[in-house]
């Protein structure tokens, strides 16, 4: 129990219960109650090229989803598992649909199995609920004190500390320990001039060092803080520590305080030998809201009464806390929420709260553009990278900062009502309240388990045994199965000779320069995966580069040496190797057969040469400027047979946030639980742009995978982001916006 809460203590809120069921596990695997190839698979869902076994329910069991439930039939304790679903589908409907899959019984015989092979059983139907399974399991097999970390006490850190172990505040975003510090400082009769605070950066290191050496004989505290941004000076730091900082030559009441957020930098030694704390901020957007409205400057009464206009002060001073609770706390649903997590802080609030107070004195009218702007596009957005984020948060800002909030009659003036109401909200929102589809807690759940098993994941060793085969036979078979799948390098002279260089028909060039790039991958694939086959055998040498690649085969991830050649993907390692396969398919039936007439738009490895191909057709047949050309965007319900006159059919995008209503033809809501929903065949027709008309349309971007956020390629191209679609809508383009919905070209199973 002490183990527990002296380390729960110095980990992030997302890391404690990932260091709970490694210690639950850790006990059992010491009383031999762990099946290896059991708590293997919980975390990687088995490893396999093919399914040979078709799904018996594809309109609610995902293809990933039964793949796994036919790979865990291999484990001795679910023997026969997909046969009882494959007859039984209803039942296990039951369990798919259940609000809470983790309590119910399970069907059949099934409803004996506990512990960890009934979460193995979860994952396969319902991995978003598997961290609620997860906590369960630790409850029962430990206690509930074990999912209940022990909350921050600065007082219990520092009587745990000695004159000689530094105290380490590990700094997460919006948390500063600093005036909680001070405080306790005054408490304990050190306040004033016994204690020193200096923010690290250039220069200060020597400043520093003098600090310590006065506070050392006096018996004072001194504060570091920012450690992170003093890299250079750690060294230093951690040679003050071990040397100077002794029992013989340092008073008892001294004491060392040091700030850093999580930094590879940061000396081991200190680490290890002080006592190390997190203070995060509270999570959720009622804590949010309660912490803007308790600290200043709104605490101040002086100031929360000072303006002359009170009512549209009230109003929009409440609409900007909501609207800063509301950016932060969206970075929980991932690239959902924004394509990028910025770090929004209370300075971005404090700033915007001040211009609000001048600019409403200082106007007759409310300067509600201007105000939006410097909200907006400065303070906010000043962080803001992401054009499609800079989208988002223009479109919350403007639910706060309008005409229809200043002119509404409610209104109250007394700051106590505030706090009163704000501590009345419910404890979690719903993602409605964000402007997202309730389907976005599926995706935020999803994301929390893989956050967990992958982290799992990296603080195990590779597997040396529990299973009929050895990790070594295990990568091998996988190494040769995949092998035997992959077709010969493409020939780039025959192509050449049968596509050649064409003025008026670019997709020659974009077939052939794909085929490079799908060269360049398959040979890496294939040279790695023979050289770990001769590794095993002893043949040649077992590289840093050649291990990654076998433990990443037996983990079911894909190896860091091709990702580094590889077009950008999320799958696990059988979809990648499956998805790989049907590309390079896709281009042999192109070769075999000339251009199909609806292209795989997912199928390219640089998506952009094609829209660029597509475009260089139209301007050199209409001899129109490329720079004036862009796409308008029809769907199209039917099978193409013929290709069109002009532009390019393409399939093959997913809708995430929303589904296409195919009865009316416009986007609408999606269908509970469905998190994706596959477009119709889209016609890109070219035209010139200042002839588009944008009416009644979602400009919907599309991505090449679901991370969304991807960084700026040598080409000027986002590594991510392909173009930006039209979709019909009836209803207005902010509804969608804030839906974050977005297209992908491939998902993640």
């Amino acid at each position: 129990m002490r183990v527990y809460y002296n380390v729960c203590r110095s980990l992030f809120e997302k890391d404690k219960l990932l260091f709970s069921l490694l210690l639950t596990v850790g006990i059992m695997q010491g009383k031999g109650q762990v099946d290896d190839l059991v708590w293997r698979f919980l975390l990687t869902g088995g490893i396999a090229l093919e399914n040979p076994y078709p799904n018996p329910a594809p309109e609610w069991l995902s293809d990933k989803s039964w793949s796994e439930v036919v790979r865990a039939s291999q484990l001795p304790c679910l023997e026969g598992l997909f046969e009882h679903v494959q007859e039984n589908i209803a039942q296990w409907k039951q369990i798919y649909d259940s609000g809470h899959p983790q309590d119910e019984e399970l069907p059949g015989k099934w409803r004996t199995v506990v512990g960890m092979e009934r979460m193995v059983v979860l994952r396969c139907f319902r991995p978003d609920k598997l961290v609620l399974a997860v906590q369960q399991f630790i409850v029962d097999k430990m206690s509930r004190t074990y999912i209940e970390p022990p909350t921050f006490d600065l007082a219990e850190s520092y009587s745990d500390s000695y004159c000689c172990s530094p105290l380490i505040f590990v700094l997460s975003p919006g948390s500063d320990p600093t005036a909680g510090l001070l405080k306790f400082a005054d408490d304990l009769g050190m306040g004033g001039s016994k204690t020193q605070v200096i923010s690290l950066g250039q220069g200060q290191g020597p400043v520093a060092e003098q600090l310590i050496r006065a506070a050392l004989t006096d018996g004072t505290w001194v504060v570091l803080q920012n450690c992170h941004l003093a890299t250079s000076w750690m060294p230093t730091l951690e040679k003050i520590c071990e040397e100077v900082i002794t029992p013989e030559n340092t008073h008892t009441s001294f004491r060392l305080w040091l700030t850093s957020q999580p930094s590879d930098k940061f000396p081991v030694s200190v680490l290890q030998n002080g006592v190390k704390m997190t203070n995060e901020p509270p999570k959720g957007l009622r804590a949010n809201l309660l912490r803007s409205y308790l600290s200043d400057p709104i605490s101040d009464p002086a100031f929360f009464s000072s303006s002359a206009k009170q009512d549209i002060w009230q109003k929009l001073l409440f609409g900007l806390c909501f609207f800063h609770a509301l950016v932060q706390e969206r970075r929980t649903f991932g690239p959902l929420g924004w394509n990028i997590p910025y770090e929004f802080n209370e300075s971005d609030l404090r700033i915007s709260i001040r211009q609000i107070q001048m600019f409403l004195d200082e106007y007759e009218e409310v300067p509600l553009e201007a105000l939006t702007y410097l909200t907006g596009e400065c303070n906010y957005g000043g962080r803001v990278t992401d054009d499609k984020d800079r989208r988002l948060l223009m479109s919350l800002l403007s639910i706060f900062y309008s005409w229809e909030l200043i002119e509404q009659d409610q209104y109250c003036n007394l700051y106590d009502f505030y706090v009163d109401y704000i501590r009345n909200l419910p404890i979690t929102a719903e993602p409605e309240v964000f402007g997202l589809h309730s389907n976005a807690n599926i995706t935020k759940d999803n994301q929390e388990t893989n956050q967990l098993l992958d982290g799992v994941l990296l603080t195990l060793p590779r597997q040396t045994s529990g299973g009929a085969k050895s990790p070594q036979e295990i990568v091998d078979e996988l190494a040769g199965g995949m092998l035997a799948k992959l077709p010969p390098d493409f020939d780039i002279e025959m192509v050449t000779n049968k596509y050649p260089l064409l003025y008026e028909e670019s997709m020659n060039t974009v077939l052939r320069q794909e085929l490079i790039r799908f060269n360049r991958l398959s040979k890496v694939v294939r040279s790695s995966l023979i050289n770990t086959q001769k590794a095993l055998r002893g043949q040649v040498v077992m590289s840093a580069e050649l291990e990654n690649v076998f433990n990443s085969l037996l983990v079911g991830k894909v190896p860091a040496m091709w990702a580094a050649k590889s077009y950008p993907s999320l799958k696990p390692l059988g979809s990648f190797v499956s998805d790989f396969l049907a590309r390079l398919q896709f281009l042999q039936d192109w070769i075999d057969n000339g251009p199909p007439s609806v292209f795989w738009i997912s199928a390219f490895y640089f998506t952009q040469s094609f829209l660029t191909g597509v475009s260089q057709n139209f301007a050199r047949k209409y001899t129109i400027p490329i720079d004036y050309i862009g796409f308008e965007f029809e769907v199209c319900e039917t099978h193409m047979e013929q290709k069109p006159e002009d532009g390019a059919y393409v399939r093959g995008f997913f809708l995430e946030g929303a589904r296409w209503d195919r009865e009316h033809m416009v986007i609408g809501e999606s269908v509970p639980k469905v998190l994706f929903d596959t477009l119709p065949i889209i016609w890109l027709k070219p035209g010139e742009s200042a002839s588009f008309l944008h009416e009644s349309v979602y400009v919907c971007p599309v991505y090449k995978t679901s991370a969304r956020r991807g960084t700026l390629s040598t080409t000027g191209h986002s590594t991510n982001y392909v173009l930006s679609i039209e979709l019909p809508s009836d209803k207005p383009q902010k509804h969608w916006i804030n839906r974050g919905v977005a297209c992908l070209c491939q998902l993640d199973n």
